[in-house]
């Protein structure tokens, strides 16, 4: 089980790290997912412990409270004698004491768990070999590397002994750790120095418990002060025996991993909520479209005057335009412009933002169009001017050119063919005939005919020229309407892009919800008429 949960954990800050630098997740969120506990009280024993039983490994419990009221005194009692006396320097409020049978090796201590904080204890009585006793320090001392040790170990303990004594059972340090810490263990409550009780303090305690949501918490009354006086000091130690079994230790490690597992997989749920969804990026890139057009709108009209002298400059210098040293670049797409399509651009970022969706990875992939934009255009605009100028025109302007220029050339020969022939028809008649030869009307007239066969079409042909500047506009005005399109195409092809990895990132997402749900059905929660139940936290 362990071993499942660790490798959920190790896959869930793989997905965490990647889904943080694509900037999908926040930092909350990853500091959330990367923050995930794995320790256990078995994670104290890696390997099969050498107890002569068939338990795997033994109960760890821990005597928590604060200063004075008997933790270590009480320890001292269970063990029959003072433990620091077992070749070890006396346990301060500053350290950690470990009491447990020989044949317990504690080979898993944590690195965060320094044995130069551990004071441990050995002994041989094997009605004790099943439990691990630890003396925590005071967690409401000055010192804060008491609390910190005291954190450090709790994900290591089984079953807690909140010891209090009447002067420091409504501390307030210690209510605010068993509320926080409450659902984690299981608990037992001793009412320490219970011979200093003034009347009320013990049911108000109880009543204490059971409002934090222990319905009938087990309590005891000890006294360590004098040795004489009745207390349940013997019905403490026979409760905790009865719970170092295996089926306990198991139900505490099933309760733990359920725990855990459900804390992940809430924490992976409202992840999943702040992830955003795919109809969100439909309902994006309609409202690309719709800004988009606006935003071409406006640089169309802002490029008509600009457009005109770039088209005079290109139709002045058409010939220029295939030598690289002609400056033929006029710039159009100035501050104004970039300024407008940022506008969109950031029009669509606050979008993002408003559908529930991370704005960080349209970002970073939108940065490189801002700096493409102009690129585009320009590009664009001088491929379209050489097409236009090198073809100006219409298809249909151009037939008509070509026509003429075919007339220009055909109607004169025609009409010199014409007249060369009414010449050698006339010289023939005439001497046939006693007809004059060719007068001088016709020679006028032939001369007219052949000079307007000619010059109709070289009048025309002049005058039916298209104009550069025109073409160059139209070039402009194509160009411009290409480079729009490719610019919506690359941002469309960014938010496709988004939405494709949106849809891995979310569907890896999904498998680790499931693999929780999976986790957590192999686990079992402790019933509530199990004895068991009476040292749990409700809720």
């Amino acid at each position: 089980m362990a071993y499942d949960y660790s490798n959920l954990v190790e896959e869930t800050r793989c997905w965490t790290e990647q889904a943080f630098s694509s900037g999908w997740i926040n930092s909350e969120a990853a500091l959330a997912l990367s923050q995930l506990d794995t320790r256990s009280p078995e994670t104290l024993f890696p390997s099969t412990s050498s107890l002569t039983n068939a338990i795997a490994r033994p109960l760890i419990v821990a005597f928590m409270g604060g200063t004075g009221v008997g933790k270590s005194s009480l320890l001292n009692r269970l063990a029959g004698k003072v433990i620091a006396k077992a070749g070890i320097v006396r346990p301060t409020s500053r350290e950690v004491t470990l009491y447990h049978h020989h044949s317990v090796a504690l080979k898993g201590l944590p690195d965060e768990l320094p044995l130069t904080k551990i004071n441990i204890s050995e002994h041989d009585d094997d009605a004790k070999k099943n439990i691990v006793w630890i003396d925590m320090p005071d967690f409401d001392s000055t010192e804060q590397t008491n609390k910190e040790l005291v954190f450090q170990w709790l994900p290591h303990i089984d079953v807690l002994i909140y010891v209090v004594s009447p002067e420091r059972y409504r501390d307030d340090k210690a209510w605010r750790l068993l509320l926080a810490e409450g659902a984690r263990h299981a608990w037992l409550f001793v009412f320490n120095q219970s011979d200093r009780e003034q009347v009320g303090q013990y049911e108000d305690f109880n009543r204490q418990l059971q409002i934090a949501g222990f319905v009938d918490p087990i309590m005891f009354k000890t006294t360590c002060a004098e040795r004489g006086l009745v207390d349940d000091f013997d019905a403490l130690e026979t409760t905790i025996h009865s719970l170092a079994t295996e089926h306990v230790v198991e139900q505490l490690e099933q309760r733990g991993l359920h725990l855990r597992t459900n804390e992940l997989k809430d924490k992976l749920l409202k992840t999943a909520d702040m992830f955003g969804s795919e109809l969100a990026f439909e309902k994006l890139i309609e409202q690309w479209q719709v800004r988009w057009q606006k935003a071409v709108k406006q640089l169309n009209e802002g490029f008509v005057w600009p457009m005109k002298l770039a088209a005079a400059f290109y139709a002045e210098h058409a010939a220029d335009l295939m030598t690289t040293t002609a400056n033929h670049n006029p710039i159009f797409w100035d501050s104004w412009a970039q300024a407008r399509f940022d506008d969109a651009i950031d029009d669509c970022i606050v979008t993002i933002d408003q559908l529930g969706l991370s704005v960080l990875p349209f970002k970073k992939q939108v940065s490189v169009i801002r700096k493409k934009a102009p690129i585009i255009l320009k590009t664009q605009t001088e491929l379209s001017i050489r097409i236009a100028l090198a073809n100006p025109g219409s298809l249909l302007h151009r037939v008509f050119l070509k026509a003429m220029r075919l007339c220009e050339i055909t109607l004169p020969l025609t009409a010199m063919a014409w007249v060369a022939y009414k010449v050698l028809m006339g010289y023939y008649t005439s001497n046939m005939t006693e007809n004059h030869y060719l007068g001088v009307d016709f020679a006028i007239h032939s001369g007219l005919l052949i000079g307007l066969t000619w010059l109709i079409p070289f009048f025309i042909l002049k005058k039916s020229q298209p104009s550069l500047t025109k073409t160059a506009l139209q070039g402009l005005n194509k160009g411009v309407g290409a480079a729009f399109h490719m610019i919506d195409q690359e941002v469309l092809k960014v938010i496709d892009s988004l939405v494709q990895v949106h849809k891995a990132q979310f569907q890896q997402l999904s498998l680790l919800i499931d693999h929780c749900n999976a986790l957590d059905k192999e686990s079992h929660s402790v019933a509530k008429d199990s004895p068991l139940s009476r040292l749990l936290m409700n809720g």
